[in-house]
């Protein structure tokens, strides 16, 4: 994959404010679907597709807890995708 793409995908992943939202939230600490969805106020079936898509981009893992999976941000994943944004907006002299 070239570097343009990896910045279109990351922010493609990124174009829906609720995954934005989602990654905000998953930085601080893990949580459920359920928990997700209460604080985010949508559906556990909307707050599941959003956390496909970002598993599937590997910026999320998840973790089972019993009965109950909780995700988290992929901290490796987001230095990388940090990185790969700044490359794109850093003005070069």
């Amino acid at each position: 994959m070239t570097e343009s793409e990896k910045q279109a995908r990351i922010f493609k992943v990124l174009s829906v404010g609720t995954r934005v939202r989602m990654i905000d939230l998953l930085k601080r600490r893990s949580l459920c679907v359920n928990a997700l969805a209460q604080v985010l106020k949508i559906t556990p079936a909307a707050v599941s597709q959003h956390l496909r898509v970002l598993r599937d981009a590997d910026i999320v893992t998840a973790d089972k807890r019993g009965y109950f999976v909780h995700y988290r941000v992929n901290e490796k994943t987001l230095a990388e995708w940090s990185q790969t944004a700044r490359s794109l907006l850093e003005m070069k002299e």
